[in-house]
């Protein structure tokens, strides 16, 4: 019995070690700046990481207006001086104005982006 005794203790002795070892090295990790946590992806970059996705590599954001939350809505084009597009910007979804679901795009201008600005000057909006 006093052997199995030894055993347990030295057993509680690691794996208290292995504790104390393991809950720095979180603290450090999480205290250093990026902590591998989720940092979310500035709004100006992903409005024209979207438009690319949609309009190709050549699209350029003309316009950005803050909306409610994290929409933010704006004026896009296809190249460097085109035509503008509306758009509104969520962080999973981008919906133009010149997409099918106008009525949709419309009713969330209206929710999120009450005061949409006029088509930047000298563009020609397509709705």
């Amino acid at each position: 019995m006093a052997r199995r005794a030894i055993r347990t203790d030295r057993l509680i002795a690691v794996l208290g070690v292995a504790v104390i070892v393991l809950g720095g090295l979180a603290l450090w990790f999480v205290t250093q700046g990026s902590g591998g946590g989720f940092t979310e992806e500035p709004a100006s970059r992903r409005v024209l990481r979207q438009a690319r996705e949609q309009l190709g590599r050549t699209a350029e954001v003309q316009l950005i207006e803050p909306g409610r939350g994290r929409v933010v809505c704006g004026y896009i084009a296809a190249e460097r001086g085109g035509r503008a597009v509306g758009f509104i910007s969520r962080p999973n979804r981008m919906l133009l104005s010149q997409d099918p679901l106008n009525g949709e795009f419309r009713a969330m201008i209206a929710a999120d982006c009450p005061g949409f600005p006029e088509p930047p000057a000298g563009s020609v909006v397509v709705d």
